[in-house]
């Protein structure tokens, strides 16, 4: 079932925007850090892995841990509801669950400080620690080969929420050793301390895999070249427009991306945009999608466009961040940039990895590149 739906759909949205629609991502993440870790003897058959997470994280290691004969125990956001929930103890994981919290930084301590209280009580467990383990970049290869295949020899721009790291630092990673002309932008929330936010407050919102009130090993900075901000009724107006507009029904953080790639992708008409889709929007029906009708027209938002972190502005901020290193436990940037990498001069439909693509000049060869490894 893990190979059954750890590949995405890739849905052309637009002439220059694809949406890499997953049920739900991690999986990649959790069966590649697994496999490595029994691989290298790390673990063995018959062990606890414990992590913390705000829910497709969670879904995703305990099916490895099924798959695999290991146990499971999550240690589980308050986002985490009773549908997850119930998937996770059939699936014969253990969970602890935060109480409920409108505090983003409140759950993700509180969730951290128990996971080290079971270390200490059960020092059997291994630890997955998803945030700063570089095993979690492995999985992505994979991904990073099927997009080569289904999108070749085009300029790229990942656009994806950063959450960890892994999954967009994992993918653009590999698709540039593949020497693929490949930009990365990630998208924040505003009170994420992984780029310089966490000064402001968004009340209406926990952003379960966009954001963080801690500081992230496994985001790499300098792998990124254009950062956006964006509140929860921005992140909400993708969300609902995304169903509206192209029957497509995902999480908020794939709202969040989708509205950014739009924006985006209406500049710079030569590059290709691929939306990382990370779940289904099933979680977010009542938060969401039951309030529609309140959602903001996605064609009348548009970024506040900065320079520098201090000109920060909620709702909607946009910024160069041309690959930058960031010291997030000091709290500014440490290098300088790199130099910019300059722009290369209706219903959705299927993009099928193995066969051409439907594209408005006419059909485009996918190359046989199964045998290629990342």
């Amino acid at each position: 079932m893990t190979d059954a739906i750890k590949a995405p759909d890739l849905l052309r949205l637009s002439d220059n925007v694809v949406l890499a629609r997953f049920e739900t991502l991690k999986v990649y993440a959790a069966l590649g850090a697994v496999r490595t870790l029994l691989e290298r003897g790390t673990v063995k058959p018959g062990q606890t892995l414990v992590d913390s997470s705000s829910g497709i994280y969670a879904l995703a290691l305990a099916m490895a841990c099924h798959r695999y004969g290991l146990h499971c125990h999550i240690v589980a956001s308050t986002t985490v509801d009773a549908t997850m929930r119930a998937q996770l103890e059939v699936l014969g994981a253990t969970v602890d669950q935060m109480p409920p919290s409108e505090d983003l930084r409140l759950d993700q301590e509180g969730r951290v400080r128990r996971v080290r209280r079971l270390l200490a009580e059960r020092p059997g467990m291994h630890w997955m620690r998803q945030y700063h383990d570089a095993v979690h970049y492995t999985g992505y290869r994979e991904f990073a080969a099927l997009v080569d295949r289904a999108l070749p020899d085009v300029p790229l721009t990942v656009v994806g929420a950063v959450g960890t790291g892994s999954s967009s630092g994992g993918l653009v990673q590999a698709l540039r050793g593949r020497d693929r002309d490949v930009r990365l932008l990630g998208v924040q929330p505003f009170g994420s301390v992984t780029f310089g936010s966490e000064g402001f407050s968004d009340p209406e919102a926990i952003i379960a895999g966009i954001g963080s009130s801690i500081p992230f090993d496994n985001v790499h900075h300098d792998l990124y070249d254009t950062l956006h901000w964006l509140d929860f009724r921005h992140a909400m107006a993708g969300a609902v427009g995304l169903l509206r507009e192209h029957a497509v029904f995902a999480g908020l953080s794939t709202g969040a991306a989708h509205l950014v790639a739009g924006w985006e992708a209406a500049r710079d008409t030569d590059r290709t945009h691929l939306v990382i889709g990370a779940d289904t929007g099933h979680r977010y029906t009542d938060r969401v999608f039951a309030r529609h009708r309140e959602a903001l027209d996605p064609r009348a938002l548009a970024p506040h466009r900065i320079t520098d972190l201090a000109d920060l502005t909620p709702p909607w901020s946009a910024m160069e961040w041309n690959r930058r290193s960031y010291d997030v436990r000091r709290g500014g940037a440490v290098s300088a940039p790199e130099p910019a990498l300059a722009p290369v001069p209706a219903q959705a439909q299927p993009v099928r990895p193995t066969d051409p693509l439907t594209h408005a000049s006419g059909p485009l060869g996918v190359p046989d590149r199964e045998n290629q490894t990342p």
